[in-house]
């Protein structure tokens, strides 16, 4: 399972429809096996999709997407801001600072995520 990736669905409108009720932009979305993208994904993009995928992989996707949920609204209340809630949540901060890395997916522990936190 810690090789496994998701499958990648470029140009899709469904992140264009998605955006109209998240507080942020969406350029992908990645939800179970199947990531949406408005355009064509880089390298990091898809490093950065495959990172939540195994965060779902490890959390059975519902308790992932409940977390997901829970540390956004925390955000909400801590930061009073849709952006900051997003961007200070552990899945995020993980998948972020190591969509860059090549190497990332191979070595990753899981529940890597657990040891981010917001600054």
């Amino acid at each position: 399972m810690k090789l496994w990736k998701p499958k990648f669905i470029e140009h899709s409108r469904v992140p264009i429809w998605l955006s109209k009720v998240a507080p942020i932009e969406i350029w992908a979305i990645n939800i179970g096996p199947v990531v949406w993208c408005k355009g064509k994904l880089t390298d990091n993009d898809k490093t950065h999709e495959t990172i939540h995928y195994q965060q779902q992989l490890e959390l059975l996707f519902v308790f992932h997407w409940a977390l997901y949920f829970l540390f956004w609204v925390i955000g909400m209340i801590r930061f009073r801001s849709g952006m900051m809630a997003y961007f200070n949540n552990p899945f995020e901060i993980e998948a972020y600072k190591n969509e860059a890395d090549i190497d990332y997916l191979a070595t990753r522990k899981r529940y890597s995520w657990i040891k981010y936190d917001a600054d």
